[in-house]
């Protein structure tokens, strides 16, 4: 029997012994055990190190909220740092080991930063690493990496597997406490159908570290029963060892399941599962949990939370040590003594901070024999790797000093209750708002903005009784809700009520010395090693935000995020600030509510399917003709098809030629496609448009751009009427889905009073584009019925016709200055489309060309590609567009921005072509413009390089740039330095062939 652990009691399974290592040393615990459980029964209370001054460390909770028991679980590819020891259920052959600590955690050579305590005060960092600045990537920020990391990251792949689900629900109970079991059942009575999830291996939350009775029975047994009965109804799902870690709108919820972490790793199987929920009403019912009072080295292993020296004794049958003291502010730390003291902890005295001690739980205490000490505060802590003794001392009636005698307590633990922090962060991701409850000194919730009902400690309701019956009401008014008739009210059940005197709030416990002098430290924040002294030091220095209080000392940013500390700290701000606590507010709760593996993020979307691969109904015949691709926004496109022993220059330099020469082809199905349908469509278009759309005749195409709020380019594209109230737009092949979704934005939220409906047919259409001289000839052997000449089918227009016997739109487009052809058919037809082209255009020499050689072509026209010619800072006026800029109407999106000064400005960059001095050489794109060739480093850079090809047209290399003032820069020299050279350039125009444009007509 391991040296802490009692004969009997718990709930762990004695009759399955389970093996484990810590720190190398081989140790025993029992199925049911957590690894926090089991250490704790072997006699391990010093199981870490302290973020910033290596402090010893040990178990302070028993769940979720723990601060400093981080570790270190098995190895290779199972390895995984930063888990909390107070949820890691123990399985056989676990191996794990403290992190943060060297050589070990008995003897860390860090613990010397806590003699330069002083310091490493608040915000140390932002002070001293500032000069020299050539010591910041060399120095400093190996150095900060090193000290935040905490733990070593895996090294090697994980080999376990992960997968989501989807589920929806009339009602989500999130927490199976004591509520949460009375709501879903009140749910599931009425038909409803329930997801309970809860992130303990059991049900039951508090009530299975408690003694008490529920309906004449131990609450455990209560809780198992009411486990059963929900399981009995076909509509509820039971979600054990599952937490709901993120609630967003319209009640949308995640939740990570463990399924077989308990079991050990490589069990085989899926390890977790990521849930994504939509819920009708969602019922929080996830608890509370207990503050630590801040006193002096209140930090030392062997001072834990007083429930979860309960949960200890009573849950897994540990005593926490064998003599120890218990210092609290309200009731609840009374029942925590008394359980301690019936399973064989000796209790030498209740401490309360309380002038009196009259209340019921009081009675109870003296009863079984405890001593009261009240008006008094633990003034010292004696001890280093583990508690020995503390120091007691009378309180003022202010509690801002200790005074009088004080008298040492010799012991190896200390239970502590400051007070309990209703678990409000679901609400609070949600949107919802909290309010200050001065009696129970916690923020509780007070306006929901979804269907959510809070019930329980979560609620501020910290009694049983009350939990009780809030839940069942919560239940009810879920199923009322989504519209199901609730069942008949039934009895609640009985519970023993005992009245609680009020809790005294007191926020820093006075020491022997002020906080801050001395050696003894306050600690609010034991896992980022924030004190005390680092709050009041930080308002002193101006961080009166709590927002900026919490970046500047880092409390709260740690992985139990702030669970046990953030009251506290800003209680103490509070305090310092001489302003209400609510006034100071709360920080903002994220997702996830605990960290979420990465695994369970990606699921099975890992490897190559960790992004969709889309291919073109094309794709088939691009990789028979031995086609290299390039990933354009989840599409693989053919970058060129080389010949058998051909470079990309090689290939691209044949394939531009063709299509100046003869004819090519692309397949252009990528391409995004937006269909946009409506009586207010062409004013939409008007709107997000920088140019006019409402006389754009049917049957015709117009080139448009559209800009952001701040009159940056967004997107490009031509856009077709196909109808009165019929538009169909094209989009760049990666920008598709920001612009749908752009778009849609707009509907919905600027312009709600516009009937217009957005479908995306990207991959409804395939599109071959023929590009080339001979491409009229060869389009109209395919359509003989269709009339090509210019006056017919002029270029910018659109025509329907029979093509290789299949329908299709033939649109007069092009990319490349040469006529072209975008045919367009569904895409179940594509394939038969392009080889019905191959077939014709074998005697035409038809040539298929890819991405790389449209750029070159592209280029040469001075042509643009958002995202490659723009970056988020350019104006059409920059490309020098202003063209497609409407002078006449009224407004659209970023017109506005276009009168800013900064937007006005003539010398802003702007786009340019480059001729370099030696024709053969090809700038970088990327690379940097200077007007000087010779200069020393850092030196005024003019622009950057966007686009750069080697033209085979041409003959030479070409280049397009944003340069600035570049308008005015026209055949002026520039210079690109390159490291071991700088390249001469020429500034010209961004036109470099047939500027007149007449071969668009053939």
């Amino acid at each position: 029997m391991a040296e802490f652990r009692n004969s009997s009691g718990g709930r762990i399974d004695r009759a399955r012994p389970l093996t484990f290592r810590f720190n190398g040393k081989r140790y025993q615990g029992f199925s049911g055990d957590t690894l926090a459980s089991a250490l704790l029964a072997n006699g391990v209370h010093l199981v870490g190190r302290s973020f910033k001054y290596h402090r010893p460390r040990g178990i302070v909770t028993a769940g979720a909220e723990e601060p400093n028991a981080l570790v270190q679980l098995e190895t290779g590819g199972y390895f995984e740092p930063n888990l909390r020891a107070t949820q890691v259920e123990l399985y056989d052959g676990l191996t794990a080991s403290s992190q943060n600590a060297w050589p070990s955690v008995d003897f860390d050579i860090g613990a010397i930063n806590g003699f330069f305590s002083k310091l490493f005060v608040a915000g140390f960092y932002y002070k001293t690493f500032m000069h020299p600045r050539s010591f910041w990537m060399r120095v400093y920020e190996p150095i900060i990496r090193r000290a935040a990391a905490g733990a070593r990251a895996p090294s090697e792949a994980d080999p376990d597997t992960y997968d989501k689900m989807h589920a929806h629900c009339d009602v989500l109970v999130a927490g199976a406490g004591p509520a949460g079991l009375m709501a879903a059942l009140e749910a599931a009575k009425a038909g409803a159908r329930v997801i309970v999830a809860d992130e303990q291996a059991e049900f039951g939350g508090s009530l299975l570290g408690e003694t008490s009775g529920i309906d004449g029975i131990p609450a455990a047994q209560w809780v198992e029963k009411m486990r059963a009965d929900l399981a009995a109804f076909p509509e509820v799902r039971l979600l054990p060892r599952t937490t709901v870690t993120g609630y967003y709108d319209h009640n949308y919820l995640i939740m990570a399941e463990r399924k077989t972490d308990h079991l050990g790793r490589g069990m085989g199987g899926v390890r977790q599962r990521l849930w994504k929920v939509r819920a009708k009403r969602v019922v929080l019912a996830t608890g509370a949990h207990e503050r630590p009072l801040v006193f002096a080295d209140n930090d030392r292993p062997g001072i834990m939370l007083a429930g979860a020296a309960r949960a200890y004794v009573n849950r897994y049958g540990v005593k926490p040590g064998n003599t120890g003291v218990v210092f609290t502010n309200n009731d609840s730390a009374y029942e925590a003594a008394i359980d301690l003291a019936k399973t064989g902890c000796r209790i030498e005295a209740i401490i309360d901070v309380r002038p009196q001690a009259t209340g019921a739980m009081a009675q109870k205490a003296r009863a079984a024999g405890l001593r009261i000490i009240c008006g008094a505060a633990i003034a010292g802590v004696e001890g280093a790797k583990r508690v020995k003794a503390v120091e007691i001392a009378p309180l003022s009636s202010d509690g801002e000093t200790v005074g009088g005698p004080v008298k040492r307590i010799e012991c190896d633990f200390v239970a502590v209750s400051g007070g309990w922090t209703p678990a409000v962060h679901l609400l609070s991701q949600s949107g919802g708002k909290l309010r200050f409850d001065e009696a129970k000194a916690c923020f509780v919730p007070n306006v929901s903005v979804q269907a959510e009902t809070s019930a329980g400690a979560c609620n501020g309701t910290l009694f049983l009784e009350g939990a009780l019956e809030e839940g069942a009401k919560a239940g009810r008014a879920a199923v009322e809700a989504v519209g199901l008739m609730p069942a008949q009210e039934s009895a609640l059940p009985k519970v023993e009520t005992v009245e609680a005197a009020p809790i005294h709030a007191l926020w820093i416990v006075p020491g022997k010395k002020p906080v801050g002098h001395g050696k003894a430290k306050h600690f609010v924040d034991a896992q980022n090693d924030v004190t005390a002294a680092d709050i009041m030091l930080a308002s002193r220095e101006g961080y009166r935000s709590v927002e900026h209080l919490k970046r500047y000392t880092t409390t709260g940013m740690g992985t139990d995020q702030g669970k046990t500390s953030n009251v506290n700290a800003l209680a103490i701000l509070s305090r310092t600030l001489s302003s209400p606590i609510p006034s100071v507010g709360t920080t903002t709760f994220r997702p996830p509510y605990t960290p979420v593996t990465y695994g369970t993020l990606a699921g099975r979307d890992v490897g190559e399917l960790s992004d969709v691969a889309r291919v073109t109904p094309m794709h088939g015949w691009h990789v028979a003709r031995g086609a290299v691709f390039e990933d354009v926004g989840q599409w693989k496109r053919p970058w060129y098809y080389p010949k058998d022993g051909e470079s990309l220059r090689e290939a691209v330099n044949r394939e531009c030629l063709a299509v100046r020469n003869g004819v090519g082809i692309l397949d252009a199905s990528t391409l995004g496609k937006i269909d946009i349908q409506g009586p207010d469509a062409a004013e939409f278009l008007n709107r997000v448009y920088t140019n006019a759309w409402s006389k754009l005749g049917i049957g015709r195409c117009r080139y448009g751009i559209m800009c952001k709020e701040d009159g940056m380019v967004f997107d490009d594209g031509v856009t077709t009427r196909l109808g009165e109230n019929h538009f169909l737009m094209t989009t760049t092949t990666g920008n598709a889905a920001a612009v749908l979704d752009r778009l849609e934005d707009y509907l919905q939220t600027e312009w709600p009073d516009l009937k217009v409906y957005l479908t995306s047919v990207t991959e409804h259409w395939a599109t071959a584009s023929i590009a080339g001289p001979k491409a009229r000839e060869l389009v109209g052997e395919l359509a003989p019925d269709l009339d090509l000449s210019n006056d017919a089918f002029p270029f910018m227009s659109m025509k329907e016709a029979t093509v290789a016997g299949l329908a299709a739109r033939i649109y007069r487009i092009s990319f490349t200055g040469e006529l072209s052809y975008e045919i367009n058919v569904p895409a179940y037809q594509g394939m038969a489309l392009w080889e019905a082209i191959f077939a014709a255009g074998e005697t035409h020499g038809l040539t298929p060309y890819g991405t790389e050689t449209m750029h070159v072509l592209r280029a040469e026209k001075g042509f643009i590609i958002v995202g490659q010619e723009t970056d988020g800072t350019v104006t059409p006026f920059d490309l020098g567009m202003d063209w497609i800029v409407s002078t006449k109407k009224p407004d659209f999106v970023g017109k506005r921005s276009f009168s800013r000064p900064d937007t006005a400005r003539t010398d802003r960059k702007q786009l340019v072509g480059l001729l370099t001095e030696d024709p053969e050489e090809v700038l970088p794109e990327g690379a940097q413009i200077t007007a000087d060739a010779d200069g020393t480093p850092p030196m005024p850079m003019l622009g950057h390089v966007t686009s750069s090809y080697w033209s085979a047209t041409l003959g030479r290399s070409i280049a397009m740039a944003l340069i600035a003032d570049g308008g005015n820069r026209q055949d002026t020299t520039v210079h690109a330095p390159l490291g071991v050279k700088t390249l001469a350039c020429k500034v010209v125009k961004p036109v470099f062939f047939d500027s007149e444009g007449a071969r668009l007509n053939g």
